[in-house]
């Protein structure tokens, strides 16, 4: 069920604490994380602590948190002092999702490139 978290999640297990991650921000609704794959020098991702597949299951489930979820990545780009940053939301393996649990990239720190990939 959306929403609900999932037995095998990683980002769920994340949002429980039974898997370590690099948090830097953390809210009622949310989770930031530094990725363990950087694509530039800034590279964190936004959570919500509810599962959610991918944006557009978030958007139609629950658009606070979907608001939530956009305000803390420009939170974390305030906090990492970015002028400048991108946030990407992939949906499907075609676009680059490896985990099915909706989360933000923001990615900062060098030039970002048009168009992207």
């Amino acid at each position: 069920m959306a929403g609900e978290p999932q037995e095998d999640c990683l980002f769920c297990k994340i949002v429980a604490g039974k898997v370590p991650a690099t948090v830097v921000r953390e809210t009622e609704t949310t989770v930031a994380f530094r990725d363990i794959n950087p694509q530039a020098p800034t590279h964190v991702l936004v959570i919500p602590k509810a599962h959610y597949r991918d944006a557009a299951s978030l958007a139609a489930g629950d658009t606070a948190v979907l608001a939530d979820v956009v305000r803390e990545a420009g939170e974390v780009a305030a906090d990492e002092k970015l002028d400048s940053y991108r946030i990407v939301f992939n949906t499907g393996s075609g676009a680059g999702q490896t985990v099915w649990h909706v989360h933000a990239h923001v990615l900062g720190g060098r030039g970002m490139q048009w168009p992207p990939g």
